[in-house]
């Protein structure tokens, strides 16, 4: 699935998809992650939360 992932800066998401897998993927494909830490990760990542209060006006249009 991340084969499918068209051109982006950044990908706006949820704790749900907080992975140090997943953010070595995007890192690769040059895609920045936007989303907060899970509770349970002991060192937590910074993300721009100013970007991240967009995702709300996406989930809102499919919703």
């Amino acid at each position: 699935m991340l084969d499918a992932l068209l051109k982006a800066k950044a990908l706006l998401s949820d704790k749900g998809y907080d992975a140090d897998w997943f953010r070595a993927a995007l890192a690769n494909r040059g895609i920045a992650a936007c989303d907060p830490s899970k509770a349970n990760r002991k060192i937590q990542i910074a993300h721009d939360r100013t970007l991240y209060r967009q995702r709300n006006k996406v989930e809102n249009m499919f919703g």
